[in-house]
């Protein structure tokens, strides 16, 4: 289908307008009539109405709509509060619940509705710069300019998770209260808490970054390199594995607009390797199934190469493997059934929706991990390379269709950069892939570190990234009709300044408390309500925040009473509940803490010190600070020697009659004294500081400017004089 009609069918009525149009843009082109010169005019009218119009619309769109949507859910917060502490079997709260329940569901709606819309959008700019480049791409490239764009505009990067934990809080809440049971939301608590969950963050690293990023991993990991067999430590010789990981799709890409639009569901399957395949590795046959939110189900199988294209026919059904567990646990045991139901599942999967390779990529894996202990993984992938394996077109397919893989590429035993590629076949991924995944229940200790780096200048968070859709992406483009936010990193350079990174966190981080102090301020006001102290804990992992920074700790106890606050009253939602604990362990939105944040009282007899502990005692500063104060005292000790020089010599040949030679002398004099005096001060100044630890600049321009200016003008007169 082309993307026109895509875009028409993917519309949303009352937005229409607010939609990319895509038509407009086609006629700019003027494709009906590709004999006419195409000038700079036109030129600028298609990249002003792409760039300052089109774009500039969808995005004010978005930007307002999401801000309604916060505050309707804002409004809806307001609107529970008040329900706290009202007759459980009262109709109108009964009746105020199911309203509330229906605009959480409406807001819902509309939360997924902007994303698709955002969307679509997106891949529309990127096509209509497509067809500009391909068409009059001569003398005119757009498409970089687009890119660059398209990543500094809010709706290809909004992070909605903030907004959908908010909605999340309150459904929990509400259906709590509707169905009265909160027994059995315990017991579902307690079920998950003993499940093994982890948080994953996945990022993109310029080259340049690599090796400062993997010395700063390696002060808290070692380094692991995962076989087929077991996980052993790297040694001093062993390289880091190559994995192989080949993909399945169809003809019209179902699952590939599966996995981007993120829908319930959503499945994808992969067989992976490790190394080369005519070593002959075993093989992972995997099907992996998104569930609700961010977590996934996978199923996976081992099985040698020859019995895949027999697999995949259907013709065979690993009756081998399933033998030799027969007989090694019983006919009837769980392993047999398990690994039957398996095979079973991913055969129909294959069958039912007509799967066939469409892509591998290759990567090569550095792993960090503490062996025996997986509290904290963290894997890098470089040298990523996505080749195209299909059989789409007939006439000239790159893969023969009576294999399941490209015989070329593993007969030769190819390895990165894969140089004997047609072009067109393979597509280089400029980064590296960090990803780091976080067991709920971490200590403090190891989030630290890992925050650290998750803030710093050497890498840039991509979200959601996924070595599937982005291989499709970037290989069939003409194939599919969305594309992932991504894409339009790639053509802009990821290095940041440190500063810069430092100051963007900060705003991040500030961000965040914002959104935390509406949560906890909603979840807190419920006081002793089964969301607060009913033992109910969360039952999936969430991931919050702006850039999705936040591990996940121990599940927490529920709230504890409140303590009584100094004036006797009693210190209101003291803690916020295990949820939100759950996520921001160290920090508290309740009114008492607030009031202790922004005002610390003192015990009696107690007074602030005038001085930082640290100020306190011997004072040790490096010599090369004291050094340096030394080098400015005697550098303008230089230049009061030299001007000195300059205006005795000017006087002594001057003689008794030359009046103007003799007063610029003495102006020389003085700038002279001027320069030693102020070199002697700042030095001792300086030192001062320096003793003190001060955190004042000592930076001063007001001597070196004095300096100048009075031999700017003293030369001036001199040259005037001379003149006349």
């Amino acid at each position: 289908m082309r993307f026109g009609k895509s875009l028409t069918k993917a519309q949303y009525g009352p937005w229409k307008q607010h939609y990319l149009d895509y038509n407009k843009l086609k006629s700019l082109l003027r494709e009906d009539d590709p004999d006419k010169p195409w000038v700079d005019e036109d030129e600028q009218r298609f990249v002003d109405e792409l760039v300052n119009v089109q774009l500039e619309k969808v995005n004010s769109f978005q930007t307002a709509t999401y801000k309604s949507l916060i505050e309707r859910t804002s409004q809806c917060e307001s609107k529970l509060e008040k329900l706290v502490g009202k007759d459980e079997a009262s109709k109108d709260k009964e009746s105020e619940l199911s309203s509330s329940l229906k605009e959480l569901d409406s807001i819902r709606e509309e939360i997924n509705r902007l994303e698709r819309f955002s969307r679509i959008n997106y891949t529309g700019a990127l096509k209509a710069a497509k067809k500009h480049d391909r068409r009059r791409g001569a003398n005119y490239k757009v498409r970089p300019l687009l890119q660059v764009r398209l990543a500094s505009m809010p709706f290809t990067s909004e992070d909605y998770s903030p907004l959908l934990y908010r909605l999340s809080a309150m459904y929990a809440f509400i259906r709590q209260q509707l169905d009265g049971n909160q027994e059995r939301a315990m017991s579902n608590g307690e079920t998950h808490q003993r499940m093994i969950k982890y948080t994953s963050y996945k990022f993109f690293v310029h080259p340049e970054n690599l090796l400062e990023l993997k010395t700063s991993i390696l002060r808290h990991l070692p380094v692991l390199v995962y076989t087929p067999t077991s996980t052993k430590a790297v040694d001093a010789v062993q390289k880091d594995p190559t994995i192989t990981s080949l993909y399945f799709d169809n003809k019209n890409f179902s699952l590939y607009t599966g996995k981007v639009e993120k829908g319930s569901g959503a499945a994808s399957l992969r067989l992976r390797w490790y190394g080369q395949l005519r070593d002959r590795p075993e093989l992972a046959l995997e099907k992996k199934t998104l569930a609700e939110g961010d977590d996934s189900e996978e199923i996976r199988f081992n099985i040698k190469a020859k019995y895949v294209l027999p697999f995949l026919k259907g013709e065979y059904k690993m009756e081998k493997q399933t033998a030799k567990l027969r007989q090694k646990h019983g006919a009837n045991s769980e392993e047999v059934q398990n690994l039957e139901k398996t095979v079973d599942e991913i055969q129909d999967f294959v069958k039912t929706d007509n799967l066939e390779p469409i892509l591998r990529a290759s990567y090569t894996r550095t792993a960090f991990q503490i062996p025996g202990d997986n509290k904290v993984r963290i894997s890098l992938d470089t040298n990523m390379a996505f080749i195209r394996e299909d059989c789409l077109d007939v006439d000239r397919p790159v893969r023969d269709p009576d294999q399941w893989h490209r015989t070329d590429i593993d007969d030769a035993g190819m390895e990165y950069p894969y140089s004997g590629i047609r072009k067109g076949e393979i597509s280089k991924f400029p980064y590296a892939l960090l990803e780091i995944k976080v067991r709920e229940g971490s200590s403090r200790r190891h989030s630290e570190w890992i925050d650290d780096i998750m803030s710093s200048h050497l890498v840039c968070e991509a979200p959601r990234f996924s070595k599937f859709v982005h291989g499709v992406a970037s290989l069939f483009e003409d194939h599919i009709n969305t594309l992932p936010f991504w894409m339009s990193l790639l053509e802009t350079d990821i290095r940041k300044d440190p500063e810069q990174a430092f100051e963007e966190e900060q705003e991040k981080k500030n961000k965040r408390a914002e959104d935390e102090l509406a949560i906890g301020s909603f979840i807190g006001s419920f006081g002793k309500s089964p969301l607060n102290g009913g033992g109910s804990q969360m039952s999936k992992k969430q991931s919050i925040g702006q850039n999705g920074k936040f591990p996940a700790s121990k599940m927490l106890s529920p709230v504890q009473k409140p303590k009584e606050s100094e004036d006797g009253s009693e210190a209101q939602n003291l803690g916020v509940s295990s949820r939100l604990k759950q996520f921001f362990p160290a920090f508290s939105s309740s009114k008492y803490a607030q009031s202790k944040r922004n005002k610390v009282q003192l015990p009696p007899g107690v007074k602030k010190p005038e001085y930082w502990i640290k100020d306190v005692g011997t004072v040790k500063v490096e010599p090369k600070v004291w050094l340096a104060n030394q080098r400015t005292f005697i550098k303008w000790c230089h230049i009061a020697i030299l001007l000195s020089t300059l205006s005795v010599s000017l006087y002594n040949s001057a003689g008794l009659h030359s009046n103007v030679a003799r007063g610029l002398a003495v102006v020389y004099t003085i700038i002279a004294i001027f320069a030693g005096a102020w070199g002697y001060g700042l030095y001792i100044s300086r030192s001062r500081m320096i003793r003190r630890r001060s955190g004042e600049d000592l930076d001063n321009i007001l001597g070196p400017t004095i300096v100048c200016l009075g031999l700017s003008v003293a030369l001036c007169l001199n040259f005037g004089f001379k003149v006349s």
